[in-house]
This record gives C-alpha cells, structure tokens and sequence, in this order.
C-alpha cells in the first residue's frame, strides 16, 4: 500500500510538473494575441518530449530518465572495468600476505582466491555491459550488481575468519583493511546506489558480529570506528550520487540547448533566404511597375494639362476646366508617389547609385527654400534661413541633398499651423564636417510614434488627424539617403512645442580649397 500511494503520488507530481511546463510555452509564443504555426510546432515538440520524460521515469526503477540509468550503469561498469578492478586485486593479495602473520596460509589463501575469482568476473561482466550497453539485458546489470554482494561478503568473511584471533592488532588490521576496501567499492559503485547498498552491509553486519562475539571494550571500540567510517561511506555515495545526476541533468539541458540554437539558426537562416527573395521581387515588381505606370501617367498629365490651359479653345463649360486641372493634380501626385516607392525600394535593396560631385549645400538649400516659398506664404508661415559664410563645396549627389531637404521642408511646411515659424541652418558640425536642420513650431510628434514615422509608410496621429496628404515615405528616404552618404540622422520633438529634424554629413566629404601658388614656386615647378 505504501509503495502504490508513493507511486500514485509521483505520477501526480509529475503530471502537475508536465502540466505546468506545458502552459508555460504559451506565453512566449504569443505576439500580440496571435500564435504562428512555428511556435504552435514548437508548442508540440515540447509537449512531446515532457510527456516522453515523464513515461521513462514511471517507468524507471530508480525514478531518472532512461538515459540516465544507461550512463550511470555504463559509468559503474566502467569503474569495475578499470580501476577498481585492479585496486581489488592488489588490495587482496597485500592483506592476504599481510593476515599469514595470524592465519594458516592454505586458509586465507583460499580466502583471496575467491577474493580474486570477483575481481576477474567483474571485470569480465563489465567489459560485456560495456560492449553492448544499448542492447544490455536486464540479467546482464543485475549479474554485476550481484557479483558486487558476493565481494562484499567475501571481504566480510575475513571478519569471520579473525573472530578466533585475540591479538588487538589483528582486530586493527581487519577494520582498517574493511575501511580499505569500502573506500574503493565505495568510489566505483556511488552511480548505482543499490550496489552500494549490498557492498556495504554486509561489512556492516560482519563488524556487528565481531562486537557480538568479543565485548571487549577495545574491540568495540574498532569496531564502532569501522561502523562509522561505513556510514560515513553511505553518505558520500549519496552525496557523489545526486551530484552525478545534476551534472547529467545539466549535461541534457545543455544539449537541448545547442540543439535549439541550431534549430533557431536554421530557422533564421531560411527567414532571411525569404526574405531577401522577397525582397529582391518587390524590387522587380516596382521596377516593372513603375515602368507600366509612368507611360499612360506621362499622357494622363500632358493632355490634362493641355485641357486645363484650354490650348485647343475655351470649354463649353468651365467646369471641365476644374475637371481637367483635377486630374492633373492627382496624375502629378500618383507620380510623385510612384517615384517615391521606386526611390524607397533602391534604397533598402542597395541598388541606389550615387551620382556624386562637387556641390555647394547652402546653395541647394536657397533653391529648396525659394521652391516652396509660395507654399508657406498660402499659410502665413514665415521660412527663417541662417546659413554660415564661406562654407566650401562637399562631395555629394545633387539630386539626393535635394530631395533630403525638400522633403524636410515640405514636412515642416505641411505640419506647421497657419503663421507658424520655421527654420532652416547650414554651417559647420563640430567634426568639421556640415549639417542641414529644419524646425518648426508645429504640434510635434509623440514619443511613443518617433519609429512610426521613421518607418516605411508609416504616418502620425497628427497627419492622420488633419489628413494631410502623403505616403509616409518622406523621412524614410531622407534617413536612407543620408545613410548613404555615410551621414547622421537626428529627430527630436516635444509635443505641442516643435520638431527638429537634422543631417550631419563627414568631414571626409568637404572638400577644401587649396591654397594659391605664388608665382615664384610655379617658376621653379
């Protein structure tokens, strides 16, 4: 009954234990209230081999994994093998030689025949359990751990063979030869604690007969030194027992471990081969896209343009003049969005070619400013420019800063109320190198939506809110560009106070002047 209710108990234990493992996959599977088939994968192969641990320790003797029980026995046959085995021997025949000095030798002959006729069968049983450890029967490991009893009982029969002795020190020689040898049975057999168990008592009853038979208070006394060394022994196997399965326990978890990185390597390794191929046909796509559309939008906007001029004659009605100057507006829009995609996907595949050259930013940065003048004058917006003097020309793409600062511009423009302030610096950074900024005193952006508009399409609250028009592309492209260009992207906002945003380029792409050449020197040149 008592070993049911211990069994029955186990078995709940370890169902509760496989339970709570179980639901502890769930959450770091779930992203957002939604599970992928990966992680669901993932969820079942853990759930497997929690149930397929829990079966080999129901079914086990000793309540360990099957693996378990394999390396501690062949760990156990390995120690009978090698080392003990011979220690055994030697320690034999020494306290053969050294128990003539009381015994008839024919006597205690025999005695470490038998002593080594163990040894010889142990090593023998050991070498075939090692051998043939996957396919090892059951008789097989109980022969060994038997053969274990046998030698004990051998080594407690020197006890028996020493009772008619009354020499003290016989009776000291036969527990120190005792404590001997539970050391090393002790040391080669603590990965199977029911060998240890067998080799162990019958020392211990061997040396209770010798109190029973002789109560001399100097033969208890070695004898109760001899009992307590092997209950010291007891505790160390225990000991040496639990730290052996830790470090198999560790040892698995380790495995499951590498064997999880490799899994999860080879997993992002086939997500980026994914996503790089899809990468690459997105690009294609917009490639040819672009192609398709730029050719009928190129008519759209030339012939909306010429029916908006009225190039052919007056309307009929002037309200297809407004119809006309519409869906010129919106050609021109989708247009700038095509181009803004084709612009966005070069970038992030890599295949943007620089054009550079000599360029003079103040400059670019004028002509941008006087582009959307008109624009901010519609909104009563006032456009500050500082610009630092006798800055020298950098080594960029023309087209690029150009598109950087309008961009910049126009979003500032955009998001800025009516009369509202803006700024536009150029000068020098403290690297030597030159930056571009624009503020405004516009409703800024939260911080919670600062990787929402540096994201591709991605809009704020604010442009949502006032449903300004965009694709929300312009400031992933300026950061790409500028990326590019080997510069530095900033974006800094407070909330109902304004917006910063500023590039910094290299000092490694000024380019300074030279020096005149006097006359003299070119003389001598």
């Amino acid at each position: 009954m008592r070993v049911a209710s211990r069994e029955s108990g186990s078995i709940g234990r370890m169902s509760g234990r496989l339970t709570r493992e179980s639901v502890q996959i769930a959450p770091a599977a779930a992203v957002n209230g939604r599970v992928t088939d990966e992680d669901r994968i993932g969820q079942r192969r853990q759930l497997g081999r929690n149930l397929q641990t829990v079966r080999e320790r129901l079914t086990s003797a000793s309540g360990l994994e099957r693996s378990f029980e394999t390396e501690l026995l062949r760990q156990f046959a390995a120690k009978a093998t090698r080392a003990s085995g011979a220690i055994l021997a030697v320690l034999t025949v020494a306290v053969a030689s050294i128990a003539t000095i009381w015994l008839r030798p024919d006597f205690i002959g025999m005695w470490a025949l038998n002593g080594l006729l163990t040894c010889a069968l142990s090593f023998v049983i050991s070498r075939r359990l090692l051998a043939t450890m996957e396919e090892a029967k059951k008789g097989t490991r109980r022969a060994l751990i038997v053969l274990t009893a046998v030698q004990a009982a051998v080594w407690a029969g020197l006890v028996l063979m020493f009772l008619g002795v009354p020499e003290p020190a016989a009776k000291v020689f036969v527990v120190s030869a005792l404590m001997f040898y539970g050391t090393v049975v002790v040391m080669s057999t603590y990965t199977v604690p029911l060998a240890v168990y067998l080799a162990i008592g019958p020392l211990a009853l061997a040396l209770s007969l010798f109190v029973f038979v002789d109560r001399d208070m100097g033969t208890i006394t070695i004898a109760g030194v001899g009992m307590i060394g092997q209950a010291f022994f007891l505790f160390l196997a225990n000991r040496l027992y639990s730290q052996a399965v830790a470090t198999l326990e560790f040892r698995a978890e380790k495995d499951i471990l590498i064997a999880q990185l490799e899994t999860a390597t080879i997993n992002s390794e086939d997500a980026r081969r994914k996503a790089e191929d899809s990468n690459l046909a997105k690009s294609k796509f917009l490639a040819t896209m672009s192609h398709e559309l730029r050719t009928p939008l190129n008519a759209i906007l030339g012939f909306s343009e010429v029916m908006k001029e009225e190039v052919f004659g007056p309307h009929s009605s002037p309200s297809y003049r407004e119809y006309a100057s519409d869906i010129h507006s919106s050609g021109q829009h989708l247009l700038n969005l095509i181009n803004e995609i084709l612009d966005l996907s070069r970038i992030e595949a890599g295949r943007y070619e620089l054009k550079e050259e000599a360029i003079n930013l103040a400059h670019i940065a004028d002509e941008c400013l006087h582009m959307l003048t008109l624009r901010a004058k519609g909104k009563n917006q006032v456009i500050r420019q500082a610009v630092e003097p006798d800055l020298p020309k950098i080594w960029a793409d023309e087209r690029a800063m150009r598109q950087i600062i309008l961009n910049l511009l126009s979003n500032a423009v955009k998001f800025t109320p009516q009369g509202g302030d803006i700024a536009l610096k150029v000068g020098w950074t403290a690297n030597g190198g030159q930056y571009v900024s624009v503020t405004d005193n516009g409703p800024g952006i939260p911080e919670n939506e600062m990787n929402t508009v540096l994201s591709s399409f991605g809009r704020g609250s604010q442009a949502i809110k006032t449903a300004e028009e965009g694709s929300g592309l312009g400031l992933p492209i300026v950061k790409g560009l500028v990326d590019l260009h080997g510069g530095g992207f900033t974006l800094k906002s407070k909330l109902r106070v304004g917006t910063e945003v500023m590039f910094t380029l290299p000092a490694s792409r000024v380019m300074d002047a030279l020096p005149a050449i006097h006359e003299d020197v070119r003389r001598r040149a």
